[in-house]
């Protein structure tokens, strides 16, 4: 039991579970579940004895059992006891102040990055104004390497993503182009297929893997399907770079997906053995978000944020090159408006960082979602001043095989010229090679005879 008072009223919170749900700020899922707080006054009581609640208690109150999910179980018995021990004093309101302190600096915080499990990180963004949220995420620095290198301080990655709604390998070919003619593609190249056929599948990885071996590009591809297709690709020979999945929180949630912690290590190592990356081996893509748990009747009572945050504990456990929340794509029955989006974006970035993860954002929402591209346009500043390991660029940020709102090419731009932000290193070297960007790193116009140009009309340069 867990009680607060507010003014002459008292609080009782049953268990750490509703206590963490009660000060999670108001979401359409939440209410959905009825898990929310049901005043602002409740919310508040909450945040009150959340903050006074010691870290360690995490570790002793798991909020999903033990004993019926393996997500809790890989946090629990992959805790760095050690890499806890600075902070293992604190409450959460306590961790609040610690991160927002000068001692919180870059190196501690990759220091205590394994000793925090995501009910912490869950449980301290909650009581977090969104300013602490930028703040914090931006001190975090996590880096990882495939075929170039991502995260570092000072640049903004974006996922090329060419989707057409029949796979057109000319469509996505043209939207590939596009893109990269743009600056962008130094996170992947990722394509949503509309089908799950093996054969066009492993065209669609031929053809990326043609383009970027053809034009020495110094980035990745990644074909976003079930990872049980990209196990059999990988078994056929194809030109597999990143083997992606999207994940959960919880065990049957993951089910629900198809996958398992064992089905991921398996196709982890599979591509691992292609041994493809010529800077690292980071070689795993996970894409999450907010009301997955929820949708999928596999929530176990936990509010959707905190299942987010154990979504992460997954992706850690594979050390990926990239994990993104898509942040307003499951729709406005989880974040129902512009306000709910942001703040889940900014909690994803920051709990994400916070526990060592590569994390980027689709800032994206669906049509029948209360948002619209200013409400995108305020949460991708936001997350540009966070520290955004990469974003997501579509063509004209209308996603026409998905069918929802996310960023452009232009919108990368933007954010590029407004923070000072660069490619990743080895992109940005391929980009002045070929005459796309100036020594400023800024886009040049585009000759009629570029070598890109001709390709996508079929010549050769």
């Amino acid at each position: 039991m867990y009680q607060a008072t507010l003014g002459r009223r008292g609080y009782r919170f049953s268990d750490l579970r509703q206590l963490m749900a009660k000060a999670s700020p108001a979401r359409s899922g939440d209410y959905l579940a009825e898990v929310a707080a049901e005043s602002a006054e409740e919310r508040m009581a909450a945040h009150i004895a959340l903050a006074d609640l010691p870290l360690k208690v995490f570790l002793q109150q798991p909020l999903v059992p033990y004993e019926q999910d393996e997500v809790t179980r890989l946090i629990v018995d992959g805790h760095d006891a050690a890499a806890f021990e600075p902070i293992s004093h604190l409450t959460v309101g306590d961790f609040r102040d610690w991160l927002l302190s000068e001692q919180a600096d870059s190196a501690m915080l990759a220091q205590v990055a394994a000793g925090i499990t995501p009910e912490m990180a869950a449980a301290v963004s909650k009581i977090m104004r969104n300013q602490d949220l930028i703040l914090v995420a931006k001190k975090c620095r996590v880096v990882t390497r495939f075929r170039n290198t991502l995260g570092l301080p000072g640049h903004l990655s974006v996922r090329l993503q060419p989707n057409h709604p029949t796979d057109s390998l000319q469509g996505i070919a043209a939207s590939m182009l596009d893109g990269l003619l743009y600056g962008s593609g130094d996170a992947v190249v990722g394509i949503n297929p509309a089908s799950d056929s093996l054969p066009l599948l492993e065209k669609l990885n031929y053809m990326l893997d043609e383009v970027i071996q053809r034009f020495a590009i110094p980035t990745q591809s990644c074909v976003l399907t079930h990872v049980t297709n990209t196990l059999r690709m990988i078994e056929r020979g194809a030109p597999v770079d990143l083997v992606f999945q999207s994940i959960a929180g919880t065990e049957a949630a993951n089910r629900g997906f198809g996958i398992s912690l064992a089905l991921l290590a398996e196709a982890q190592q599979a591509a691992l053995s292609l041994n493809r990356g010529t800077l690292g081996n980071n070689v795993m893509y996970f894409e999450t978000g907010q009301g997955s748990c929820l949708s999928a009747n596999a929530h176990h009572g936990v509010d959707q944020q905190t299942c987010e945050a154990r979504a992460y504990a997954v992706a850690r456990h594979f050390s990926p090159l990239l994990i993104n929340t898509v942040v307003g794509f499951i729709g406005p029955e989880y974040l129902y408006d512009g306000k709910q989006i942001i703040r889940a974006g900014l909690e994803d970035h920051f709990c994400g960082k916070l526990l060592g993860l590569p994390l980027g954002c689709d800032v994206c929402y669906t049509n029948h979602a209360e948002a619209d591209q200013d409400d995108m346009d305020t949460l991708l500043t936001l997350l540009g001043t966070a520290g955004l390991t990469f974003l997501i660029g579509v063509p004209g940020a209308d996603d026409i095989m998905l069918n929802y709102q996310s960023t452009s090419f232009h919108d990368a731009l933007y954010i590029r010229e407004l923070l000072g932000l660069k490619h990743a290193p080895e992109f940005a070297v391929w980009l002045a090679k070929m005459n796309i960007i100036d020594d400023r790193g800024r886009l040049r116009d585009t000759a009629a005879n570029h070598p890109l140009l001709l390709a996508l009309q079929g010549e050769r340069p």
